[in-house]
Parts: structure tokens; sequence; C-alpha cells
């Protein structure tokens, strides 16, 4: 009825016969009327449930004077049946809420009006309303009731945090990575354990051991960096090439690691390991030979060695999906180790000896401890990695042409835009681009319209505002995270003095606050406010840590610094956990696979950030001297963050929560 109205509207305003205010009046009230039908019939089931409780309990009560077993079973069947009506109850609400979503789409696309915005804001209710706290506890009851294993308890509660958006510290951790998750509420049980002939836990560990040496890799350089350029006469501040030069290779790499990984796992971590190993042996040997040249090529070269795409996409094809979860989870982790261990281990090289002709110091000793890593990891990776049988097909299922891949991906199409409401989940839309496509179209022309993208270009068509507005969120944290990481080195040695020690241990300090602040965002914060409002406080937690770093008086003390730092630091790790926890669900799901997908954009994102945020560092300080480097990159830092926080307003009522 809905539908046959907006097509009324869309006739009717073309000739110039109805009123833009009377069609937005006409379209609330009939909106209004319908949901509250399914509220008020949601209402009244709840009664019923809870009616059917109130005398399973009087039974129960009842069996514990005088328990029969054939009762007790009976009893228990009983309360399994409420637990399944119950999950039909909360698909009912998921399935109407979906249908209001897609409605609204089409009213917007149809009309050309921002209706959707409008009707978020005007009829939201706080996300604890008096509705969800009757369903949480009348869950709560059903539960509470059945035996703790029972599998309806695990279906019941999948069900109820799907509709509600209500997550916990693994899973919050997990959309970190970017990698497609399994729906456990869905699908029959070989869907869910595709991946098992796949799966080797070995192979899995190798996985999560390379990004962990990469990015010990990465960071263990950040402490010593600018003493290795003074050392080989450039200026201090020559250090944010040095650390950048890495980064900027890895824009590159990130793109032809994710296409070979279309192909095959085994042989580009074999390749990332051996040219990781070459380039750190260069970044070494840069200094008996005094070459600057050789020191910035053994970091591109580092770079080139960037296979996170491949770890990203060797979890999300061959981990099955009843451990995904856990799999991203322990990817990110080992990232964040990795950023914490990198600075640790360079306060610990403190030494000076020569080697057949070798200069060993803890400038040259980040390169040779990095070069026997990935000589280890490589011979660990020959011996024991298992590579995974693609088939022959292994192609075509990448370029979304398989029948399968099409369902699965019709299972999987995240909302791209519209509305959401404390009780409206942000599921899969079965419309085309154009909003035509009904529910009972071919699968044949499903393959055509959720194929993954195919180039650049074609990832970019999918990427709606609220994906650009976060992912240029993660461009200024992580721009942000660049700027005080790679010139902490020169700007605390300039005014307090610090020697290479005293930087380690306050980097790795602030890279093991990385899954404190997580797991306290993940278990506890997400779960008493909205995404998007933590995305904005947070979004001025970061604006109000890099204002307090500026020097504005003669004096700068360590106290200020260290203050503002972890403030910054802080702030943009919650940013971060909140930004890809939303990129995860409005991002398309044509982009959950493919070499162009979800991961890759955000890598992308993330990687420019730190080159040109390295790239600042450096041409700040040939042209302002280290007296000035620190407000002269800060400055860049705060006008982007205020532009990613107007981004973010600007789209606060098409975010997803």
């Amino acid at each position: 009825m809905l539908k046959g109205r907006v097509n009324e509207y869309t006739e009717q305003t073309k000739e110039g016969t109805q009123y833009r205010r009377r069609v937005l009046k006409d379209f609330s009230k009939l909106l209004d009327d319908e949901i509250e039908k399914i509220v008020l019939f949601m209402i009244e089931q709840q009664g019923l449930i809870a009616a059917r409780l109130e005398d399973l309990g009087k039974r129960r009560a009842r069996l514990q004077d005088i328990p029969l077993l054939q009762e007790i079973t009976e009893l228990r069947e009983d309360y399994r049946s409420v637990g399944l009506d119950l999950v039909t109850l909360l698909k009912f609400v998921e399935l109407n809420a979906n249908a209001v979503r897609k409605i609204l789409k089409k009213f917007d696309e149809r009309l050309g009006y921002k209706f959707t915005d409008y009707y978020v804001r005007s009829r939201s209710n706080h996300p604890y309303s008096q509705l969800q706290q009757l369903l949480t506890t009348i869950i709560d009851l059903v539960i509470s009731e059945l035996l703790k294993k029972d599998p309806i308890i695990d279906l019941i509660t999948a069900t109820a945090d799907k509709l509600t958006n209500s997550t916990n510290f693994l899973r919050f951790l997990g959309q970190h990575a970017l990698i497609a998750q399994a729906d456990s509420t869905a699908g029959t049980e070989d869907e869910q354990h595709v991946g098992e002939d796949k799966y080797h836990l070995m192979s899995l560990v190798l996985n999560f051991a390379n990004t962990f040496l990469y990015m010990v890799n990465t960071y263990i350089v950040v402490p010593t960096a600018d003493g290795y350029a003074t050392s080989l006469g450039a200026a201090a501040t020559a250090c944010g090439a040095v650390i950048g030069s890495m980064a900027v290779a890895q824009v590159f790499s990130s793109v032809y690691f994710s296409a070979w990984s279309n192909r095959s796992y085994f042989r580009p971590l074999l390749f990332s390991s051996v040219v990781l190993l070459l380039g750190n042996v260069m970044y070494a040997m840069a200094f008996d030979l005094g070459s600057l040249t050789i020191l910035l090529l053994g970091r591109v070269l580092c770079g080139m060695g960037s296979a996170r795409a491949v770890n990203r996409r060797y979890i999300s094809d061959c981990v099955p999906p009843r451990i995904r979860m856990q799999a991203s989870a322990a990817f990110v982790s080992a990232s964040a180790l990795g950023m914490a261990c990198g600075p640790a281990l360079a306060g610990l090289l403190q030494t000076n000896f020569s080697l057949y002709g070798l200069t060993i110091n803890q400038i040259t000793l980040p390169g040779w401890i990095m070069a026997f890593g990935w000589l280890v990891y490589l011979i660990w990776l020959w011996i024991s990695f298992q590579e995974p049988d693609l088939g022959p097909d292994a192609k075509d299922f990448y370029e979304g042409s398989s029948s399968s891949t099409s369902t699965r991906y019709m299972e999987q199409e995240k909302m791209e835009q519209g509305f959401t409401e404390h009780l409206l989940p942000s599921e899969q839309d079965e419309e085309d681009d154009n909003g035509d496509e009904e529910h009972n179209e071919t699968l044949s022309s499903w393959t055509t319209t959720l194929r993954p993208a195919s180039s650049v270009a074609s990832a970019y068509t999918l990427l709606t505002p609220s994906v650009k507005v976060q992912l240029l969120i993660y461009f200024m944290l992580k721009y942000a995270m660049e700027i005080l990481l790679a010139e902490s080195s020169v700007v605390t040695g300039y005014y307090f003095g610090w020697d290479i020690g005293t930087v380690s241990v306050f980097l790795a300090v602030l890279g093991l606050s990385v899954l404190p602040v997580n797991a306290i965002v993940g278990t506890y914060i997400s779960n008493m406010f909205e995404d998007r409002q933590i995305l904005v406080a947070s979004e001025m937690a970061l604006l109000t840590g890099v204002m307090l770093s500026f020097k504005l008086t003669a004096e700068y003390t360590a106290a200020q610094y260290v203050c503002s730092a972890v403030l910054t630091f802080v702030s943009a790790e919650v940013v971060e956990g909140v930004n890809l926890s939303l990129l995860s669900r409005v991002m398309s799901a044509r982009l959950s696979r493919g070499t162009y997908n979800g991961g890759l954009l955000s890598t992308e994102a993330g990687t420019v950030a730190r080159v040109v945020a390295d790239g600042t560092i450096t041409a700040a300080g040939l042209l302002a001297g280290e007296g000035r480097l620190l407000n002269a990159t800060l400055l860049p830092a705060l006008l982007v963050c205020v532009a990613s926080i107007a981004a973010t307003l600007s789209t606060y009522n098409s975010l997803f929560y």
C-alpha cells in the first residue's frame, strides 16, 4: 500500500497536482499508522508470552514439591516452545523494521526528498526505551528457565543481539578487521560450517604472526629514526621520510597482495617474507654504507612486503564462520601487540660493537633483529603452511559468478543508507540501485547486482555518503596518530632531552593502551550509548587533545605533552573502534569480498594518512625547523579533525547504531 502511495506521489508531483508539504504530512501519517500497528501487535504478543511464562512458573513451583520426571521434561519442552515463539517475534520485528527502512529509502529516491533524516530525528527513542526493556525482561525470563547449554538459548541471544545491535568486546574488536562475519541466526547447519575443509590452525597462526611481525617492523624504528637520519648527515626531522617511506610502498602493495590472494595465500606470504628480510638487511647496512638512499630504499622494500590484505582474506575465506569473529579479534590483537612491542624492543637494544666489519648499535639493531625474525618466520612458513584448495572456480567465486556466492551476498547485503531506530537493524537490502527490484527476482539478476567490485572505480561507486564520511574519519585519526608517534622522538628530545629508552617506554605504554581501551568501549560504553554518539564525543576529545598539544607559551612542559598525547591517542583509539564498527555495518556487502574490498579501502585510507602525516613532518622540519615543528604539524591535524567532525554531524542521522 505504501509503495503504491509513493508511486502516486511521484506522478502527482510531476503533474504539479500535489505539493511537497502535503505529501510529507500525508506520508508521515500513513507510516505512523503502520508502525503503530506493528508496535501494538508486538506488545500484544509480549503479553501472551508473559502469560504463558506465568503459567509455566506456577507449574514449576508445583513440581518443586512433587518432582515428576515426565512432567519436568514436558515443562522444559514448553519453555523451549516459548523460546521459539520469542525468536519468531524478534524476527517479526526485524522483518517489519526492514520494511520501514526500505519504504523510506524508496520515498527519498523517488521524490528526491531527505525525509529519512527528518523521520529518524523526530521519531527515534533512546536505545533503552520502555519497549526494549519489556522485550529484554521476557528474553531473560525465558533463558533463565532453560538449561545453560540448550541450543535455543544461543538462537534467542543471537537473534536479540542482531536486532538491538548490542555488542561485546570480542565482537567489537573483531569488527576492527572489517572481515565479513557469519550470520548465526540464518542459514543451514552446512552453511554454518563453510570453510571447515580449508581451515588449518597452524596456517591461521602464521597469518597472525605475519601481521604481528609487520607491525613490530613498522614501529621499531620510530624511537631511533631521527638519530639514524642525523648520523647520515640529514636533519632529525627527516625521520618523517624514513618512517613514511614504508607507508608509501604499502599504498601499492596492498592492492597487488589483495589481487594475488584470489589465487594463492602461500606464495604472497612467501614473497612478503623474502622482501621484508631483504628490506631490513638494507636498512641495517645503510649505516656502514653511509647512504641515506639505501636506508630509504630498505624501508620502501619493507613496505612492499605488507601482506595484511592477505591475512584478512585468509581469515575471511578459510576460517569457518563459527570461529571467524574470534579469529578477527585475534588479528586485531596481534596488530595492537606488535604496535606496542616495536618501540619497547627498540628501547632494549642499547649496545654498540662491531661484528665482521658491521656496526651493531641501537640504530642498526632494529634492522638486524627484524631480518632475523623474518628469516625464522620464512622457515616456519615453508615447513608449516598448508595452502587451502581454492578449487578450479576460485576466480569465478571472487568475481561473483557462482550461484552460491550470489545467495550469500543476498543474505549479507547491508543497508547503505536510510533509516534505523532503537529496534531497527541495518539489514540486507534486496532492492537494486533504482529501488525497483522485488523479492522474487531471479538469482541471475542478483548475480549481476551483487557482484564484488572489480576495480577502484566500481568500488568508489558503492561508497555512500555515510561510508565516505567514515573513511574520512579513519583518515583523520590515522593522520593524528602518525603525527603524534612519528615526531615523538624529535619533539621530546628537543624540549625535554629524552633519550631513546624513555621515548621507547612512552610509545610502548601508548601501544599497550589499545586493548584495554577497546575492552572498555566494546564491553560497556557501546552498550550504553549509540555508536554515533560515542563517535562525536570521541572526535571532540581528540580535537581537545590536539589543541592542548600546541606550544602557546614560552615554557612547554613534559606534563602538558604527555597528558595531551595520552588524550589524543586514547581518543583516536576510541574513534577507530567505533568508526570501524560503523563502517562494517554501513559498507555494502559487495565490498565484503573480492580484490577491492572494504578492508583494502580502509587500509588505503589509513596508509595515505600516514604518508601525508610523515611528509608533513619532513616538510615542516625543513621549512620551520625543530623549534616550530610541533605547532606546524599540529595545525593540519587540527583542521582535518574539525573537517571530520563537521562531516560527521552532516550525516549524523544516516549513521547506523
